[in-house]
């Protein structure tokens, strides 16, 4: 959404689950779901710009910066003191009038009940939840269940403080130490809040639209408890559990948990445990027409997503209210045949798949956490999601309490634990140094170390996890690049957007300047800047507006002496022996630096219009020292800092100084190999004579691109390509299998490019 980027404040109807950079990952969610006409609470969302404004205002952003690079996240203690340290910043930190006053002013507006399409009623201020949204949260390839608060039942003026809380807990142990070892970037991982009206629920649970445990998709799986969901998130019930056929709405199974008490809201506000007598302990808590219910919903919701979601609901007054939904992150492929013949010491609940045997260590309170060694089974009464640090030594995990869907059984499906939840006295049957093994499939812990008897396909041997998990920290992934467009002219930007491609990998300036007719350094010799940064925000505007929620990349000019001969004082350009390899590219923007400022201008203009998914590349840079000097220029005409600088990898000077243009700060490179393949090769690629001398696939080319991608994923910096041997097949699966992040097609060859890879 072009405004809403820059607004403090937005409503569930005004953004979508594109939104994620304004909303957060959960509020994105949840205004889609809204909009979607589902039974959702209405809500506003304190935006990612927010807090962006109050850490700035507030003068805190160098300092956690300055924080978060000093700390050795493998050190648990120095983990949790500095991570204690921001959060005390943030909540310490004094919010900003006018922002404080915007949050208030839309807190009373959700207090206002509407009572028919024309009457409203001024009420009592209203009870809240406020909930964190970070921006790399429920994303489908990670979770970040649990690292971030939630307040429940706030009133009046206790939602700045509770936002505030909200925003620390970005930097919990926790998710700081999450985000390090999943490669997110601390600076760019921001945070929202949802202030949403509280449901005082009579019942509360969970609904996954595919069976977490079995992968089974043809399967639902509901929890449920009475009262407040918190009862399920904290893991201190066991809840209901029941399999339903997705087909049919037939339960398949049903575990009645026994439920000692239920989370309420009093009139004073306050959250409590009502106790629950004999009867109502061991009730069931859904009827099957509220089965039903959740699960068309989960279809429902499943089917506008296209992927299996965990979804929050709560029932009061007989009326079901869904409160926020995310993909399943955690499905592995089924495993069968899996069988174990030993003593049985406890059951429980199959939280996360895979067998594990160790050394039973019992954790009573985070101070036991040191004694957590490699190949221990943790064992502890409730999960907790503090414990995740120390449960990535452990082999393996057992509760006494919680359910499928509590926090820390999510994080070990994901981080690959065997975990069995919610045995009732692990910790009292269990004994400190006792050897057992956990089996994650069934729910069982058995006594010793057993044999396994499986089909082959069931069990991975440690030295190919191992194997896996090298290659995973090394981010050289099989995954597929993705697969962008080259598109420079306006008028056929809606054809590329329709091939749809996941972004534009390169948009060349001159094209634009052509129609224009002019020159760049004649706009500047006829002091007409204004009509050449103007030329570009109008032209550029025309492609961006068909790839608003994909990245573009703008390329600076780069136009040779001999080029473009018809552009007004074209005529004036000097007369060069070899112009392909003279003054064009960044050397001549940085000797004509007017060019250079009215080009980076006009992207900084577009920026702040909205387009917050461009990128600016330099053509043709050779030195460090030319892209430390137009880095300079950005900064003096004050282009935002989110505007990604990238350059082109087009001599192989740039290629093997890589090393030290990652250093000098870029967000990604883009390999023009048309002249990297002829300056490699000495071969001019216009002349005839020579052409079958020309090899984008020579041995001396692909080394080149080899290392400068290794160097590249070592920095965090993404890669591209750009030249034409990104719409040459072979050629792209060399780079796929080299680990190239993206490729960037002709318009007519993204199609057969996206085929090839899938091949793959």
């Amino acid at each position: 959404m072009e405004n809403e980027n820059r607004k403090n404040i937005v409503w569930l109807s005004e953004i979508t689950k594109q939104d994620v950079e304004i909303a957060g990952g959960k509020g994105a969610n949840l205004a889609e779901l809204y909009n979607a006409k589902l039974p959702v609470p209405e809500a506003f969302i304190v935006t990612a710009n927010a807090y962006l404004n109050f850490i700035e205002e507030a003068g805190l952003k160098e300092k956690i910066n300055e924080i978060l690079h000093s700390i050795d996240v493998e050190n648990t203690m120095e983990l949790e003191e500095k991570a204690k340290e921001i959060q005390e910043l943030i909540v310490n930190a004094e919010m900003p009038e006018t922002l404080k006053e915007e949050i208030l002013e839309a807190y009373e507006c959700l207090s206002i009940e509407k009572v028919d399409a024309e009457s409203i009623v001024k009420s009592e201020p209203c009870f809240v939840a406020v909930r964190s949204s970070a921006t790399t949260e429920d994303l489908a390839t990670a979770s970040f269940a649990g690292q971030q608060e939630t307040f429940l039942n706030v009133k009046g003026k206790e939602i700045i403080e509770a936002i505030k809380r909200c925003w620390s807990s970005l930097f919990t142990a926790r998710a700081i130490y999450y985000r390090q070892r999943r490669g997110f970037s601390h600076e760019k991982a921001l945070i929202a809040v949802i202030v949403q009206k509280m449901v005082n629920a009579d019942k509360a649970g969970v609904t996954f639209t595919a069976n977490p445990i079995t992968n089974n998709k043809d399967e639902v799986v509901i929890e449920a408890v009475f009262g407040l969901g918190e009862g399920i998130v904290s893991g201190k019930l066991q809840p209901d559990t029941y399999v339903i056929d997705k087909s049919n709405f037939t339960i398949k199974s049903k575990k009645i948990g026994i439920k000692e008490f239920a989370f309420k809201i009093s009139h004073e506000g306050k959250i409590e445990k009502e106790q629950l007598d004999e009867e109502r302990k061991k009730q069931q808590v859904l009827s099957e027409k509220e089965i039903v219910e959740l699960v068309k919903y989960g279809i429902r919701i499943e089917n506008h997503y296209g992927l299996a979601q965990d979804i929050e609901w709560a029932i009061q007054n007989n009326k079901i209210y869904i409160l926020q939904a995310r993909p399943i992150t955690t499905l592995k492929k089924e495993i069968s045949g899996v069988k174990i013949e030993a003593k049985e010491l406890l059951s429980g609940l199959a939280a996360s798949p895979g067998i594990a045997s160790g050394t039973v260590k019992i954790v009573h309170s985070l101070d036991d956490l040191a004694k957590i060694k490699e190949n221990d089974v943790l064992v502890t009464k409730m999960t907790n999601p503090d414990m995740v640090v120390t449960m990535q030594k452990a082999k393996a995990i057992v509760t006494d309490e919680g359910g499928l869907t509590c926090h820390a059984a999510i994080v070990s499906r994901e981080i690959g634990l065997p975990a069995v939840v919610g045995t009732k006295n692990a910790t009292k049957v269990l004994k400190d140094n006792q050897v057992v093994t956990v089996d994650g499939y069934n729910g069982k812990v058995y006594e010793g170390i057993v044999k396994i008897e499986a089909k082959p396909e069931a069990l991975v041997p440690e030295s190919v996890k191992q194997a896996f998990t090298e290659l995973k920290e090394k981010k050289v992934s099989k995954k597929r690049p993705l697969v962008k467009v080259n598109c420079d002219l306006p008028e056929v930007a809606e054809r590329a957007s329709l091939t749809n491609p996941d972004g534009i990998g390169l948009v060349r300036l001159e094209f634009i300047i052509a129609k224009g007719k002019v020159h760049p350094a004649e706009y500047i010799r006829r002091n007409q800047t204004k009509a050449y940064i103007s030329l570009l925000v109008d032209e550029l505007e025309k492609i961006l507006r068909f790839f608003k929620d994909k990245p573009v990349w703008i390329r600076t000019s780069d136009i040779r002496t001999d080029e473009y001969k018809n552009l007004e004082g074209a005529e004036k350009e000097p007369k060069e022996s070899n112009p392909m390899l003279g003054w064009h590219g960044i050397r001549r923007s940085l000797d004509q630096p007017e060019i250079l400022k009215a080009e980076l201008t006009a992207i900084k203009s577009l920026y702040e219009k909205g387009y917050h998914n461009i990128g600016v590349m330099f053509p043709f840079l050779a030195t460090v020292e030319e892209l430390r000097k137009a880095k300079e220029i950005a900064k003096e005409i004050s282009l935002p800092k989110e505007v990604k600088i990238g350059v082109m990898i087009e001599t192989p000077a740039s290629a093997l100084i890589i090393e030290e243009l990652c250093k000098e700060g870029i967000d990604f490179i883009s390999f023009g190999t048309n002249d990297l393949t002829q300056l490699t090769l000495g071969v001019d690629r216009n002349n005839e004579r020579l052409v079958r001398l020309y090899d984008e696939k020579h041995p001396a080319v692909i080394k080149l691109i080899s290392d400068v991608i290794d160097v590249c994923k070592k920095y965090g910096v993404e890669t591209s390509i750009c030249g034409q041997a990104a719409s040459d097949v072979e050629m792209v699966k060399i780079l796929a299998k080299l680990g190239i992040d993206s490729v960037s097609a002709n318009i007519d060859a993204v199609e057969k490019i996206r085929n090839a890879l899938e091949e793959i």
